[in-house]
């Protein structure tokens, strides 16, 4: 039985990789300090193979026993939450993966880097292939996200190569399905939720910047398959349909049947102009692409942002 240990375990996408690394037959430490995270995530895990730690891992910690991988997703990871925790987003991803880094290395351990497609910035290579450096406003709104994420890549390469720590980094792009938190602030989360509420939908810009939204399952898959590569370089995960975000916009309101209007309000600073992958290494090393198809994925997101919402009004 493999022992893995998955920082921001609690949060969007570590409470699915939790699930799938327990399908896989893992035993599973979940360390979260729930600054992002949310416990109702993980309560529906029935396991005695999966335990939970309240961690903050920008302070040096360690686990009892051995550990064969370290999987660190540990970063609030939407403009709302590392706008509202900018020291707290750089910390994570300076400190805390400098300590997963050193127990993975005390351990013997894989680390397994969660890096980010906006180590690319406002890209001028289109798409985005992982050997395109990238076009990042270092100390822009955005860099308290993007700057630790790109620094997480080095110290994780620096440890590969100075002290032959087995790594892996993969390079996530817009990603979206249930668990997603309705105040998320992103583009499909947002969308739902106002047109669940009957609200206008806020489109920034003109509507013209792109994204290609992978569905979370196809997610997933890929990360476990990378983490059992034995690939040490990063791989760009998501799925290369783009689509503008006044398409996606028109989308939502298709498939929510709301009679919500879509506003224009101004584009955030540094906001990126179009983003899509380049996936040719996942399919090649790795066998994946995504299979889940949009009207799918929107429906099964859906359900849980009605339940999310009813939940939330019938709460005193």
């Amino acid at each position: 039985m493999e022992r893995t240990l998955v920082t921001g375990g609690a949060g969007f996408l570590g409470s699915h990789l939790c699930d799938a690394l327990l399908n896989e037959g893992h035993e599973v430490i979940c360390v979260d300090n729930l600054i992002t995270g949310n416990m109702d995530n993980i309560a529906h895990i029935q396991s005695d193979r999966f335990h939970f730690v309240k961690q903050d891992i920008s302070q040096p910690f360690t686990v009892a026993g051995s550990l064969d991988n370290i999987v660190n997703l540990a970063s609030p990871a939407s403009p709302v939450d590392y706008y509202a925790h900018p020291v707290e987003t750089l910390k994570v991803g300076s400190f805390g993966t400098y300590n997963t880094l050193e127990l993975a290395r005390e351990k013997g351990a894989v680390f397994f880097m969660a890096s980010t497609s906006e180590v690319y910035g406002d890209p001028l290579e289109h798409p985005q292939k992982e050997t395109y450096w990238g076009n990042v406003n270092p100390i822009g709104p955005r860099s308290v996200y993007d700057e630790p994420k790109r620094f997480s890549e080095a110290l994780t390469m620096a440890y590969h190569r100075t002290h032959g720590v087995d790594t892996r980094i993969v390079r996530i792009f817009n990603t979206y399905g249930p668990r997603m938190a309705i105040n998320d602030g992103r583009a499909i989360p947002n969308f739902l939720y106002q047109a669940l509420k009957g609200e206008d939908l806020t489109v920034y810009g003109d509507g013209s910047q792109t994204r290609s939204f992978c569905y979370v399952s196809d997610l997933i898959e890929g990360m476990v398959r990378l983490l059992k590569s034995g690939h040490s370089d990063p791989v760009n995960i998501g799925n290369p349909i783009e689509m503008t975000l006044l398409e996606m916009a028109e989308k939502i309101l298709q498939v929510t049947g709301s009679r919500s209007k879509i506003v224009f309000k101004p584009l955030p600073e540094d906001d990126p102009k179009v983003r899509q992958p380049d996936i040719n290494l996942a399919r090649q090393l790795l066998g994946w692409e995504p299979k889940v198809k949009l009207e799918e994925g929107l429906r099964d997101t859906l359900d849980y942002f009605r339940k999310s919402i009813d939940t939330h009004q019938a709460e005193p």
